[in-house]
């Protein structure tokens, strides 16, 4: 993999969208921020999220998509994306799911960031384009995206690259946690072997240890 880089840092606050006869608040539309933005242990500045059970947090400070992905989907799925397509803070360019691994650690900018976890595709991405099965189509695929966790706060720009300052030796990489979540359901060992890696957040560890245990007791 070349060295990944920043093509747009994106954010936006929660509206109100339609979603049937109803409305569902969603912080999914992101627009690009020019110059620098500050990015915290929280997220970036100006950016926010409307279901904070399933969104932010410490482990999902900055959400992060590959715009190497958008011909896949543009390739009769969806229409023409730009930067923020999937509600990424991070839209990158040079890399993607198979390139990164949980728990490597970057220098983006001024920021030290540590990837925690895949996305889990969320009912949001329908309502935001009108295809029902975009997010099985994402869960299918392993086009996720993932998360980062900050390990140090500072300022983020687009145009910078991604260092990888640590690769984690385990070398479990986002496609391969996917495909360990939702395709090697009953699969123990390799269940076990995502769960070895102790930067995994523990939104995804919980349900991957309750799985385990099932899978163990009827052994």
């Amino acid at each position: 993999m070349k060295e990944a880089k920043v093509a747009s840092v994106n954010v936006g606050l929660p509206k109100s969208v339609p979603n049937g006869r109803k409305e569902v608040e969603t912080g999914i539309f992101k627009h690009r921020v020019e110059g620098t933005v500050r990015l915290s242990q929280l997220g970036f500045e100006g950016d926010g999220q409307a279901d904070l059970k399933n969104h932010g947090g410490p482990d999902k400070a900055a959400c992060v998509y590959s715009i190497d992905r958008f011909p896949f989907w543009e390739n009769g799925v969806l229409p023409k994306l730009e930067p923020g397509a999937f509600g990424e803070n991070l839209s990158i360019e040079g890399g993607a799911e198979e390139d990164f691994c949980i728990g490597d650690t970057y220098a983006i900018g001024e920021a030290i960031v540590q990837l925690s976890q895949p996305r889990q595709p969320c009912f949001k991405l329908s309502v935001r384009y009108g295809v029902p099965e975009l997010p099985a189509k994402v869960q299918e695929t392993g086009y996720s995206g993932f998360y980062f966790r900050v390990l140090k706060e500072g300022d983020v720009r687009a145009g910078d690259r991604l260092k990888l300052l640590q690769r984690h030796p385990a070398g479990v990489t986002v496609m391969r946690a996917n495909e360990i979540k939702y395709r090697l359901k009953d699969d123990a060992e390799a269940i076990r072997s995502l769960l070895a890696v102790e930067e995994l957040a523990q939104s995804w560890r919980e349900p991957l240890e309750k799985r385990l245990a099932l899978l163990t007791s009827d052994a």
